[in-house]
């Protein structure tokens, strides 16, 4: 299926350019405008006609995209939770010891970079459906592979690297909240302090 539909222009006014996407690639190309404009704006706050127009699109034909608003906003935060995974992927080729302190010290930069977007990933921005916090769960999931394959750790100790990456997003937070110039200590210190706490909460674990 593809589509070829544009807004109609007002009189006198350039005409937008129509683009013949698939329906594979129009849902990506709206999802991509949309990802965009909720790293600033809340979901409440998001133009569905905005979205349709930067496309070249009618509003009905993004709804036959997306049914809902709340489909819509969905699928950009389904996007938003695949896009923290690659931006925090560590080094495959690095031993599992810096790989855990490269992938770490990514998620803090992800969090510090965008932190009001992530606090709204975390917290659902406004929309009360399951399917929010199934998307951070994916990251947080995502996030624990990597640890436990980087470093060996049996599978039954799983929940306890899980665990660990609440706690390293909540110190990020809280963190990046503070002033560059006020903080307490620089990031090399706080990937160092998360990274040793991972360590200790696996030893006690074992014990």
């Amino acid at each position: 299926m593809s589509d070829d539909s544009a807004p109609a222009a007002p009189a006198g006014a350039t005409p937008p350019v129509r683009r013949r996407l698939s329906a594979q690639d129009r849902r990506r190309q709206l999802v991509a405008i949309g990802l965009a404009k909720i790293v600033e704006t809340p979901i409440q706050d998001l133009s569905m006609d905005d979205v349709a127009a930067e496309a070249g699109i009618s509003r009905g034909l993004l709804f036959h995209y997306f049914p809902t608003k709340t489909d819509y906003y969905l699928a950009c935060i389904a996007a938003a939770g695949r896009r923290i995974l690659r931006n925090t992927a560590p080094d495959e080729g690095l031993p599992g010891e810096q790989q855990v302190e490269m992938t770490t010290r990514l998620m803090v930069e992800q969090i510090e970079r965008r932190r009001d977007f992530y606090l709204a990933l975390v917290h659902g921005h406004g929309v009360a459906d399951p399917r929010v916090s199934e998307v951070m769960d994916s990251v947080r999931e995502g996030s624990t592979e990597r640890v436990v394959v980087a470093l060996g750790v049996p599978e039954v100790q799983r929940p306890v690297v899980r665990a660990w990456w609440a706690y390293t997003e909540d110190r990020a937070l809280t963190w990046s909240a503070v002033p560059t110039g006020e903080r307490p200590v620089p990031v090399s210190v706080l990937v160092e302090e998360c990274v040793a706490a991972l360590h200790a909460l696996l030893a006690v674990s074992r014990a």
